[in-house]
């Protein structure tokens, strides 16, 4: 089978979850600069959400770019992916609407850590059926920026319950980290 439509689907799903997502975000009560402070926690949280979802939308575009053909496995776990990645919504707003409180703070971060994990079972899926000399096994190696990342997500939950903005400050770095798409996997491209 070709990724066509995998590739369709997925960007399509991506595109809904991030509009549900603006959807959620609530007007200012007022008409001055002091009535956007009681909202910039759930837009701060919105903006961190919407460029993780961006960076997931890269790496997952660079990753299908390098898969010749998918199976039902392959299916299966872009699916997982995007069961997790469609929980984004819910947890950005509750994290927001709380003002990064500790419960909800932990329950993004579990969200982040299960869509990372579904990604790297997508990305694993890949590697089992292309072989392990496919220009995508030879990109991603070692994965240490994966394997960093995986860490780091894990880290972030239990670290909400001592100070969530360590954990907020952990995603940053992560987004930071894949902010531009994982060149690995465009070496081999070109």
């Amino acid at each position: 089978m070709t990724r066509t439509r995998l590739e369709a689907f997925s960007d399509a799903v991506i595109a809904i979850i991030m509009t549900i997502m603006v959807l959620e975000l609530k007007a200012p009560h007022g008409t001055d600069w002091a009535a956007l402070r009681p909202v910039m926690p759930a837009f701060l949280t919105y903006v961190l959400s919407f460029l993780i979802l961006g960076v997931y939308w890269n790496n997952h575009h660079h990753l299908l770019h390098a898969t010749e053909r998918i199976n039902g496995r392959i299916l299966w776990a872009n699916l997982h992916l995007l069961f997790w990645l469609s929980l984004v919504p819910f947890a950005t707003a509750w994290m927001g609407d709380s003002h990064a409180a500790t419960w909800p703070t932990a329950v993004y971060g579990l969200v982040q850590l299960l869509a990372g994990v579904a990604y790297v079972v997508l990305q694993n899926a890949i590697v089992a059926h292309h072989g392990t000399r496919s220009r995508l096994a030879e990109a991603i190696g070692g994965d240490a920026k994966g394997k960093l990342s995986m860490a780091a997500y894990f880290a972030a939950v239990p670290l909400a319950f001592v100070r969530p903005w360590i954990s907020i400050a952990l995603w940053v770095a992560v987004l930071l980290m894949w902010l531009v798409p994982d060149r690995r996997i465009e070496s081999r491209l070109d």
